[in-house]
């Protein structure tokens, strides 16, 4: 990989709520806004959880994604926008596959994909093969690009597995997570043994749950890959858990230790271009013409 790193930006998520940390965004003004001072601050893409506008719960419907990407767009049309497509809430394909019916200027460039079922603290996100697989076919058909979620190894062999059934295809793009109770843990060997396994034309960013954040992010940012971060996976700014972060504050963090390492934020442009993805301003997802050439 190159000097530059991919800066996905993970601002909300379906755990952190007002009560956990006022600095969490839940409403779509509120995420918009914390999209636009990301935006300015720098950064390669936005991974997007919506919640209910007035219970603040986590939801998969494509009305409110419509409104968060639509407020994104107007000053970042460029900006690489992936929504997610998580199971911990919706196990239902009917469901968690609605925000990949957005289409035009609201198409979203990319859709998260957990690569199998897998338990967190307290609760499970169930990732049925059939489902996996069906929004990998949906996600193929509107030319839309999976963003590949690897909390083991096995996971990752996964992909190798769909792309022998002709699902997914390269260049990859993987959030390799580190930290979970029930997955890989965030040490230098369990993350030497992912990315080897990762299959050829695959770009990587690292990311940590709760205090394996920085770790993980300066990690990744040391040894040539990608950072994710956000208060989705992380909502303090200290290990001791002292003071809660904004995400403003995690961004300008992975900044300081980017610099100090001789690396700088991949554009989106430049992500696009290696991901063979349209060019933004109002053309989004993989390019087609690219792969009819």
């Amino acid at each position: 990989m190159s000097d530059d790193f991919i800066l996905n930006f993970t601002p909300t998520g379906m755990i952190p709520t007002k009560d956990m940390t006022p600095n969490v965004p839940i409403s779509v003004s509120e995420i918009v806004e914390d999209v636009h001072r990301a935006n300015e601050i720098g950064i390669t893409m936005v991974h997007l959880h919506a919640r209910d506008e007035v219970t603040g719960a986590p939801t998969y419907k494509k009305e409110i994604y419509s409104k968060i990407v639509s407020g994104i767009r107007k000053y970042a049309p460029e900006l690489v926008v992936c929504l997610s497509l998580s199971g911990r809430d919706f196990s239902e394909i009917e469901l968690r596959s609605d925000p990949l019916m957005l289409d035009g200027n609201l198409k979203p460039d990319m859709g998260s994909l957990t690569l199998s079922s897998l338990n967190f603290n307290r609760t499970a996100s169930v990732n049925a093969p059939e489902t996996i697989m069906g929004l990998a076919s949906i996600m193929k058909e509107k030319g839309i690009v999976p963003e590949l979620e690897a909390f083991d190894v096995g996971m990752i062999n996964y992909v190798k597995y769909l792309e022998k059934k002709n699902l997914i295809e390269p260049p990859y793009y993987f959030n390799l997570l580190f930290g979970n109770i029930a997955c890989s843990q965030a040490n230098l060997l369990h993350a030497g043994v992912m990315i080897n396994d990762l299959p050829n034309n695959s770009l990587w960013s690292l990311a940590g749950i709760g205090n394996e954040q920085l770790k993980m992010n300066s990690l990744s940012l040391a040894f040539g890959g990608g950072v994710r971060v956000g208060i989705e996976d992380n909502i303090w700014f200290d290990t001791k858990r002292s003071r809660l972060a904004t995400n403003s504050e995690l961004l300008e963090r992975v900044h300081l230790i980017a610099n100090a390492n001789g690396r700088k934020v991949m554009t989106p442009n430049s992500f696009r271009s290696i991901m063979e993805m349209e060019s933004g301003n109002g053309k989004y997802g993989r390019n087609f013409k690219d792969q009819a050439s």
